[in-house]
Parts: C-alpha cells; structure tokens; sequence
C-alpha cells in the first residue's frame, strides 16, 4: 500500500485518508478487537453526501516511507473495515493531486467510478499500477493529429494487467503492462479484476530470439497510430526497418508497401521467412523458445467449489470460499507454423518408482483445457495451452 502510494506521489509524498475513529474509543473496549470496535463505529456511518464524508475524513501527508509504513500498519483495521477500499482510492488520489489526476486523463469529466455497481475506470486501475491516471493501456501516446493525443502507459511497471476485452479485439495492452518487474498480473474481466501470478520470474525470460521479437515489435508499435489496429504508414515502416536492422530484399519491400500501408501480420510473415543474417528470426529447428511453466490464479470472490468433497451440512450447496488454482502452461515458440501446435506437448512429470523397483515412468501430457482466463493468457504468450485440476479458474 505505501509503495501504491509513493509512486502515486512520484516517490516524493504518500497521503493517507481516514476517519475520525478517536483512538481512545478504540482502546476503551477491553477483550474486543479493534476490527469490531471500527466495524461497530461504522455501523452507524451514514455517508450521503460528499459534505457528510468530508466531516468524517482525515488527512495526513508523509514524506518518509518509514512513518507512512508505520501509519499504515496501525491503520490496517481501518482499511480492512467496508470504507477501506474508498479510502484507499482516495489516499492515492490526493497522493498524486487531483490536478494531476485530470490532467492525466483525456476527457475529465468522465466518472472515476462507475454507476450504479461502483466499478473502477481504467483511469483507476492505471494510477494503482504505473502511478498516473491514464485512461489506455497501450503504451505511450497516440497521435490523433491536430496537437490532440490519446495518453497510455509512459513507463515500465512491477505489477502487469491483462484482460479479456484485448482477446476480443477491443483493447491492445503494450509490452509494459504485459511484462511488468515481477511476474504479477492484475486480470481484468467485464465485472471483476483478479490476480494472475508466477512463483518463478523466469517466466518472463525470453531467449534471443524472442528478445529479437520484441524489438521489432516495439518499435512498429511506436509507429501505430492506430491504437493497437496493427498498422502503420510507409513512412513509418521505412523508420521501423532502420531501427531494427532489418535488411529486406526490394521485391519483398515493395510488395508491403505496394497497399501504402503496412500491416503487422503481413511484415510479420515476412520476417519469421527472413535469414537471422538479415535481421529475420527464420529458424530451421522449429524448438527455440518453447516454454513450459506454471501459473497461479487467485479470485478473491467466494466461488463454489463444484468438485470438493467439502459441503455444507445437508450435502447439497457447495462450499463457498475464494479460488486460487494452479494452471500448467506449454508455450511453443512463438515463430513457428500453427501446425507445429500439433505436436506441442504439455507439462510432463516423472512418475516415482514403486516399491519392487520398477522404471521410472514419465506421465502423459495433461490434456488441454479451455476457460476464459486462458484467453487472457494467450495476450501475454500466444497460442499458450493450458492445464489444471479440479474446477476451471474463474474471471469473474
């Protein structure tokens, strides 16, 4: 929380909003915990009106991550209570000032949260993540023309997002949501975000060829000015080229430009067929970069559980809890045909010798699974296949 918060007050300030809860009222109560003491001053809250919070709201400025760490702790209750995820948005608000805050965003008087369920914008989860209220997800800005410009991630970040709306062609994440510092992912669905996560960090580790990859990628993706349509102008192409070194023979050149436009599965096409000698990514083996690797799902909305043997008494309602599911995942390489799918093998284990000494049995592929997480994945690593045990992972 207080790391959210420095970086909303670029690394200078953290402000932390509360209630007027007298401290003394939370001491007097003996033998009760300080959840129930809040809870119980709570109950009788009633907010209408922004006047009615603002009599109940307190402020505080920290310039020291220390004392803002140690504030925050004493305020966990506070912030675990029903007005803690309120509060939070709003210490991260004045954590980067409300100035700023319209300023980063490109039409102001479009609601931070949403009526009537109360979903965070985009403008939201982007000021958690990257520390500016932003309302795109793609990187950088885009050029509308007319000094007007359509503002989207400007920097690396630690925590990613992913989500459903880019699988169905509504959105393009960049390359800095898509690998943050650490291998964490916000995943967000049309109604609710959950949490995406590897152990291992290597799980972003790209060989030369996919480091070669996301070279050009990016750098046709800084000439797109089509918000992640995947095209870009002959112009544009021609500045793409020179900063990748990519040596195109005049046949193949022409031919891309010969529409005025360049489009990225076509040039694509042409670079997975160019010599590594001239800048392609051509490769005769067909295995480079294949990966295997395990993946972690949390949905903190209680879920049935539909395959547990826990019920509740009478048998008959499944068992309510939170859901966090552990998804094996094969990645082929990402520059190969989509028959090379065919023979892509799943995550494998060793079977353990029995008592009588019998040979070590390696197990069959796990079979593929679909569910709409996996779409989500297949954004961060294409044609990804997925495997679990018990109930599918849920998004939603």
């Amino acid at each position: 929380m207080g790391e959210i918060l420095f970086l909303c007050g670029n690394n200078k300030r953290a402000v932390i909003a509360t209630l007027s809860i007298p401290e003394n009222d939370i001491q007097r109560f003996e033998g009760i915990s300080e959840e129930e003491v809040i809870a119980s001053s709570l109950k009788a809250l009633s907010i209408e009106s922004a006047l009615d919070l603002l009599k109940v709201l307190r402020v505080e400025t920290h310039t020291s991550e220390t004392t803002a760490f140690q504030r925050l702790e004493a305020l966990i209750p506070v912030f675990q209570s029903r007005m803690g995820a309120l509060l939070f948005l709003i210490s991260a608000l004045l954590s980067r000032g409300l100035d700023l805050v319209q300023s980063d965003r490109d039409d102001p008087s479009l609601p931070l949260v949403t009526a009537p369920f109360g979903h965070a914008s985009q403008e939201i989860v982007n000021l958690l993540l990257c520390g500016q209220a932003v309302p795109n997800v793609f990187d950088g800005r885009m050029d509308l023309g007319g000094g007007m410009f359509l503002k989207g991630i400007a920097r690396n970040v630690e925590v990613g997002f992913l989500t459903l709306l880019e699988s169905l062609n509504f959105c393009k994440v960049g390359q800095f949501l898509k690998t943050p510092k650490w291998p964490i992912w916000v995943v967000g669905s049309e109604s609710h975000y959950t949490v995406l996560f590897a152990l291992d960090p290597s799980v972003q580790n790209e060989n030369e060829l996919e480091g070669r990859e996301t070279q050009i990628r990016r750098a046709f993706d800084a000439q797109d000015q089509s918000g992640g349509g995947g095209f870009i102008s002959v112009e544009g192409f021609h500045q793409v080229i020179r900063e990748t070194n990519i040596k195109l023979p005049a046949d193949k050149l022409d031919n891309l430009c010969s529409a005025g436009f360049i489009v990225w599965s076509e040039f694509w096409q042409v670079i997975l067929d160019l010599d590594k000698s001239l800048g392609g990514l051509k490769d005769s083996s067909g295995l480079m970069g294949k990966k295997v690797f395990d993946l972690f799902h949390f949905n903190g909305i209680a879920k049935s559980d539909l395959n547990g043997s826990q019920v509740n008494v009478g048998g008959e309602t499944p068992l309510q809890r939170p859901r966090l599911t552990k998804l094996s995942v094969s990645v082929p390489p990402r520059w190969t045909p989509e028959e090379f799918m065919a023979d892509v093998q799943g995550p494998s284990a060793s079977g353990a010798s029995d008592s009588a000494g019998k040979d070590t049995e390696v197990s069959k592929p796990e079979p593929v699974q679909h569910a709409p997480l996996v779409d989500c994945i297949r954004t961060r690593w294409p044609r990804a296949v997925c495997s679990w045990s018990g109930d599918p992972p849920s998004i939603v």
